[in-house]
């Protein structure tokens, strides 16, 4: 038979969540939710996260900018979603709109656009409001905000008249 698994000391887990940390960027909250998994009270938690935090492992600034670079460019995450994200990791909200920054505005509509596109394929068959309902709620789902979707929306759709 198996034996319960020993919890880790706070040295244990410092360094096996240090090493999490120099793999990829850890929120701090994400961290001290393992660091009670791995059987450390809230206090030494805090403790740990604490000291990870002094010593680089741990930066919020650092994981919001990168949290938004991916999310945005391989999931085609809007804004919207992206900071509801972070904000429920517990990321402050300075933190969120200061790794907004990130997003260039010319990118962010050409991703929309891109997103939209394969999305009209689908649904330009139908009724013409339906499928403009269909586009704004594909839009807004994926985080984007109604006005900049309803200006790519147009776009998309245009474009597919135009090449006829």
């Amino acid at each position: 038979m198996n034996s319960p698994k020993q919890p880790l000391t706070p040295s244990q887990a410092l360094n096996r969540a240090a090493a999490l940390c120099a793999r990829s960027e850890q929120a701090p909250g994400d961290i001290r939710e393992k660091l009670i998994k791995w059987g450390l009270s809230a206090n030494d938690a805090n403790q740990v996260v604490a000291q990870l935090t002094s010593q680089g492992f741990i930066d919020e600034r650092r994981y919001a900018k990168a949290f938004v670079k991916d999310k945005f460019a391989f999931n085609g995450w809007g804004k919207f979603k992206i900071a509801h994200q972070l904000r429920q990791k517990g990321i402050p909200t300075e933190v969120i709109d200061d790794a907004m920054t990130v997003i260039d505005d010319e990118a962010y509509r050409q991703r929309l656009t891109e997103l939209l596109r394969a999305k009209w394929r689908i649904v330009k068959e139908r009724e013409p409001r339906a499928a403009w309902a269909a586009m704004m709620r594909f839009a807004t789902s994926r985080g984007f905000e109604t006005g900049i979707a309803s200006e790519c929306v147009k776009t998309v759709s245009r474009l597919d008249v135009e090449d006829y």
